[in-house]
């Protein structure tokens, strides 16, 4: 029996032609958020917290992503 399991991620759509794929930084912090900005409004989606590395090319695999624009 396994106590602890890999999150799943649940996937948001994503559309090109209306959003961008951003990394959003604090400057404070330096927490980092993966998400989609929509290109009319601006608003942001946030879809998983970056820690690593390895949870940036998870993200642009999910989401087939070779570059991502970062803001802070």
């Amino acid at each position: 029996m396994r106590k602890f399991r890999k999150k799943k991620i649940n996937s948001i759509p994503f559309d090109p032609d209306k959003q961008i794929a951003v990394i959003k930084s604090s400057i404070c912090t330096g927490e980092q958020v993966a998400g989609f900005k929509n290109k009319e409004d601006g608003h942001f989606t946030d879809v998983m917290l970056i820690r690593n590395d390895k949870d940036l090319e998870t993200f642009k695999e999910i989401y087939r992503i070779e570059e991502i624009k970062k803001e802070y």
